[in-house]
């Protein structure tokens, strides 16, 4: 019997095996209970183009009280982050990656925040 965990990266393959096939740089995704993280990963998979995360040292500061990385407005911060660095890497077009998790609260909050500052997926 799998776990959750184990359940979430069986799905994470089946959409990386999807976007693989679109040969498009990656927006990845993982939320843990504190933190939410982001990266634009190349084409081949070889090179990380940008990173955000609530766990920034600057991000930190922003959010105010330990534990406010794992909220919906936090993701949404990030989410714009991530497009204003994807951008400046030049990166227009991701195919996003949610890495198994179910595309509602934080991850969707994330996706709609990096649509919205410009990213195309």
């Amino acid at each position: 019997m799998m776990n959750r965990k184990d359940q979430r990266v069986r799905r994470s393959k089946q959409t990386r095996q999807r976007i693989a096939k679109q040969d498009v740089a990656r927006l990845t995704v993982f939320r843990s209970n504190l933190h939410i993280y982001a990266s634009v990963i190349s084409q081949d998979g070889a090179k990380v183009l940008a990173t955000a995360s609530t766990a920034e040292a600057d991000m930190r500061k922003e959010l105010g009280a330990p534990g406010k990385g794992g909220n919906v407005a936090a993701a949404s911060v990030i989410g714009k982050r991530i497009a204003e660095r994807a951008k400046a890497a030049g990166v227009e077009r991701v195919a996003f990656d949610r890495a198994g998790f179910a595309y509602h609260g934080r991850v969707k909050a994330l996706a709609e925040a990096a649509r919205e500052a410009g990213l195309q997926f």
